[in-house]
This record gives C-alpha cells, sequence and structure tokens, in this order.
C-alpha cells in the first residue's frame, strides 16, 4: 500500500511541475510599447510620419500584423504586416533599425528582445516604379490631322 501510495504521490508531484513549466506556445506573449519617431519612414507598404506611437503585436496571431496608434498630433493607425519573425537574444536592444534608399527610409526590422523577438519587415531592393498614367495610341484619324 505505501509503494501504491510513493507512486501517485510521485505522479503528482510530476503533473504538478510539468503544469508550471511555460509551454512553447506560451513563450511569446504579446508585445506593446511605445517609441518615436524622428522622420517619416516607409514601413511595409505604409508612409508613417513622424512622431510618438504605441505599437502592439500578437505572435499567436494569424496573419502577423504589427498595430501602430499615433500618440501625438493629428491621430493615425497603421497595421503593418511582419513577413519574418525570429527570436531575440536578451543580449540585443530595444530599437528600430532603418535602410535608407534614394526613395527615404524603410523600417526593416524591430527588436523587441524584452519579449524574446525580433520583427523583420521587406525593404525593396530596387527603385519602385509606380504607372502614374495610360496611353493610348494615336488613330488614324487623328494621325491625319
Amino acid at each position: 500500500m505505501t509503494t501504491i501510495r510513493k507512486f501517485a504521490y510521485a505522479a503528482l508531484l510530476a503533473f504538478t511541475a510539468m503544469s508550471f513549466v511555460p509551454s512553447q506556445a506560451s513563450a511569446q506573449e504579446p508585445a506593446q510599447g511605445k517609441f518615436t519617431l524622428a522622420h517619416d519612414v516607409h514601413w511595409g507598404k505604409a508612409l508613417v510620419p513622424a512622431g510618438n506611437y504605441g505599437f502592439s503585436f500578437d505572435p499567436a496571431e494569424s496573419p502577423r500584423i504589427l498595430a501602430l496608434s499615433k500618440l501625438n498630433g493629428p491621430r493615425a493607425g497603421f497595421l503593418i504586416m511582419v513577413p519574418f519573425t525570429e527570436e531575440s537574444g536578451p543580449s540585443d536592444i530595444s530599437r528600430i533599425l532603418l535602410t535608407t534608399t534614394s526613395h527615404g527610409s524603410y523600417v526593416s526590422m524591430m527588436q523587441l528582445p524584452e519579449f524574446g523577438m525580433t520583427l523583420e519587415f521587406d525593404v525593396p531592393s530596387h527603385p519602385v516604379t509606380k504607372q502614374i498614367a495610360l496611353t493610348t495610341p494615336p488613330t488614324t484619324e487623328s494621325a491625319a490631322q
């Protein structure tokens, strides 16, 4: 009887210990914080003006979207797709990395070591061309005039 009681006690102790160990799914909690942009930047497909911002990102949500809210001046909000995430080491510092091109500054990375993650964003490798007008070839009547 004592052996069964010891076995049950050990099983209960093991079960209790496992319930306190964080699972991989709950390891990354939603990230929230604030930052200041000194100048306008391209972030994803949005042009985000200078100012103070609050952000939130939940790595468990799909699709992965970073939400930005402007905290000063005219209110503005942005939803930015996060194409890549990776784990961030505790030695990293919280920062937003910019890549400068001939078309302006682009956010390429947002390091959030306090949340154990780094968010990576697409930056165009070549100038983006936009079609601003359609042309139609002249007709034979308009060419004859």
